[in-house]
């Protein structure tokens, strides 16, 4: 329900909205909700239908008459349409609001950006959230991921079987039709190797020899992947502090589920005794955390010095700093390196997010607290 309000709200100030997210997250799903609760006039177009293709032959001539809502799904397919968006969404009064949906390709994006600027919102869906499935569920939502059908399959067996699919799928379809021309296996090789670098600072060079290119290669493929949603790349945080700081970004995968697949990792006594637990652990409170937030992209980041401090997440809003680190144990403790981070960023407030059940105090402006606690606090700030 909160995705349907906030992109009903998005339609409300904009005469374009996009829905971005990768591959079977749901943004069909999604747009059909907001297209069913419309009230007025409203007309839903399948660009994959040769049918509706053929229709918009003449896209002005049949754009140009409607009121009310106006879908487009897989717009990638027909990237000419922005153009005439723009034209569409500059008429007076706006009679006409139009929800796109397509890949997150690079030159989608563009398209959208350069024809469409100031005139459209973007809503980036994630997969289910602790917040959707309900707490009970946490531990399933973790070995599963967020994509739904590997979340709401009958059993271990079921889920794992629809991610092999999906990663086949997008390594041999979906990533070409985004103009991604990596051969698969080439990418797929890539893929596993990130998932064992999973949570780690980027290190080209290193991967790079790892996988025997150059590291300009590797960054190549990291952008693929990341532009498919398929990674997450944490920038770094930086400010004159008169201390070496990281400058290189830190790289999770996108998708617990997904992690789990490529690592091999098929149940949960599996996943509790892997090297990579506590890694994976941390990816999945980061990500949960940064939805209960809300934070935008250019919100989260990272900070590390050389000297050994270090903060998982960091938020800026305006002039307020929030710190969250992430620790699979259920008694977290005061860290000089948390000292650092607090003091030396001057946040308002440092989360100690854990894998256990307890709320407690860790020093002043320092809070302990649990996963589930955190989805459910009204406020954090």
């Amino acid at each position: 329900m909160r995705h349907v309000q906030e992109v009903a709200g998005l339609l409300r100030r904009q005469p374009v909205v996009a829905i971005l997210g990768p591959r079977q997250v749901g943004k069909t799903t999604l747009a059909r909700q907001v297209f069913a609760g419309h009230r007025g006039a409203k007309l839903w177009f399948d660009l994959e239908d040769p049918r509706t293709v053929a229709r918009l032959a003449d896209p002005m001539l049949v754009m140009e008459p409607l009121r009310g809502l106006v879908v487009l799904d897989e717009i990638q397919h027909s990237p000419d349409l922005f153009l005439c968006l723009r034209v569409l969404a500059d008429r007076p009064e706006t009679p006409c609001r139009f929800l796109v949906l397509g890949s997150a390709s690079p030159s989608l994006l563009r398209q959208s950006a350069e024809s469409l600027a100031g005139r459209i919102g973007y809503y980036e869906l994630p997969g289910f959230s602790v917040e959707e499935v309900g707490p009970a569920a946490l531990a399933r939502l973790w070995l599963r991921g967020g994509f739904p059908r590997s979340f709401l399959a009958d059993d271990e067996a079921a889920s794992l079987e629809w991610r092999r699919d999906f990663v086949r799928t997008l390594l041999e379809r979906d990533l070409p039709q985004l103009g991604i021309g990596v051969p698969a296996p080439t990418m797929r090789r890539f893929w596993t190797m990130l998932a064992h670098y999973h949570g780690q600072t980027w290190n080209g060079s290193e991967l790079g020899r790892a996988f025997g290119v150059g590291d300009t290669t590797v960054r190549r493929y990291l952008e693929h992947l990341a532009s498919a949603y398929m990674v997450r790349v944490l920038p770094p945080w930086h400010e004159n502090l008169g201390k070496r700081q990281v400058k290189a970004p830190k790289v999770y995968l996108g998708d617990a589920g997904i992690l789990h697949y490529l690592l091999d990792i098929r149940d949960r006594e599996q996943l509790d005794n892997h090297p990579k637990v506590g890694a994976s652990w941390e990816g999945f409170a980061l990500h949960e955390t940064v939805q209960r937030l809300g934070a935008q992209p250019d919100e989260c980041y990272f900070w590390a010095t050389h000297a050994g401090a270090e903060l998982d997440l960091l938020v800026v809003r305006g002039k307020q700093r929030l710190g969250f680190e992430f620790k699979r144990t259920d008694a977290p403790t005061f860290t000089p390196s948390m000292h650092h981070a607090l003091h030396d960023l001057n946040l308002d407030r440092l989360w100690v997010v854990h894998a256990g059940r307890n709320e407690f105090p860790l020093g002043p402006r320092v809070e302990a607290i649990s996963l589930d606690d955190l989805i459910r606090k009204k406020t954090l700030g």
